[in-house]
């Protein structure tokens, strides 16, 4: 099982905050930072000082670390034009030596775009850029050097593109799908992913949605099937006071996570956690880290739990 941190940065965190949060993953042994890609706060909180930029953090710290991977779970179809960001993308790609990983959803929080002006189609049109801009994004990256690319749908129309910058990773950086959608989501998934991910759901829920991937990618001839994550929030402590602790920093209460899907409780019970999402099929866990300020906190799971994995 793999480990990545994954941080809520829109409920407030300076790029100073991801950076200190980044660096620890990494020398603790972790295999990525990711982060969101929200505009706005959710739930309590001020949320200051503010909303940050995927995209432009990722290139901060594509050249202030050294091994850890990079990725957004995930960035959101609305937010971007596809060319535009598979530069991006690719630039901090580049930038990072080749470690970042491309998350991207159709987007749902309608609040976030309306305070800044970003259109919010209804759901159909929402899942149908989500396609496009996957095909779009993979077929620039793809696209051999010295061609050129040509797109034409619905709602992105590319017409002799250089398809220029390559990223590092050839043919592609890997693609992050997820989500809980029956239907569509895992023929995305199937054709589209490297990876797909179950976000935030009850470990007994999740082998379904990984079946639904499979019979996706059957149903394609596709034989190798993405690989399996999952996201729950984090919550360990070396004894009950210190897990409630945490737990209060960030407005929750241990018991609530526990029957949610969450990783709590002490070392040995985060890892007894973890190994059920193994066995449920992930080979990969996004551990949601949401107060940015308690180091203590990744230092002691790097120490005590990643081990007993």
């Amino acid at each position: 099982m793999r480990l990545v941190i994954f941080t809520e940065p829109q409920q407030g965190a300076s790029h100073d905050d991801l950076l200190r949060v980044a660096k620890a993953a990494e020398d603790g042994g972790y295999d990525g930072f990711f982060r969101s890609d929200h505009y706005v706060k959710m739930g309590d909180g001020s949320g200051l000082p503010g909303p940050t930029d995927a995209w432009i953090t990722l290139a901060a710290l594509a050249v202030q670390t050294s091994r850890i991977r990079l990725g957004t779970l995930v960035s959101s179809a609305t937010f971007r034009l596809p060319g535009p960001l598979a530069i991006a993308v690719a630039q901090v790609d580049q930038m990072s030596g080749g470690r970042v990983e491309f998350g991207l959803g159709g987007g749902w929080f309608e609040n976030e775009h309306t305070a800044y002006g970003i259109p919010f189609p209804p759901l159909g049109e929402r899942f149908d850029r989500l396609e496009e801009q996957l095909e779009i994004i993979t077929g620039l990256w793809e696209t051999p050097a010295g061609a050129t690319y040509d797109y034409t749908g619905k709602h992105y129309q590319l017409v002799d593109s250089p398809a220029l910058p390559k990223p590092a990773q050839s043919p592609r950086p890997p693609v992050i799908v997820g989500g809980h959608g029956k239907k569509r989501t895992p023929a995305l998934a199937a054709r589209y992913a490297t990876e797909f991910n179950v976000p935030f759901s009850k470990i007994e829920d999740i082998p379904a949605q990984y079946d639904r991937v499979r019979a996706a990618s059957d149903a394609i001839g596709r034989s190798d099937h993405p690989t399996f994550s999952a996201a729950a929030v984090l919550c360990v402590g070396r004894d009950d006071a210190e897990i409630t602790r945490r737990a209060a920093a960030i407005g929750r209460e241990a018991d609530e996570m526990r029957t949610n899907g969450g990783i709590v409780g002490t070392p040995a019970e985060a890892a007894d956690t973890i190994r059920r999402y193994a066995e449920a099929g992930a080979s990969r866990l996004f551990l949601q880290v949401l107060d940015l300020s308690d180091l203590d906190h990744l230092d002691l799971v790097a120490a005590e739990v990643a081990p007993q994995l």
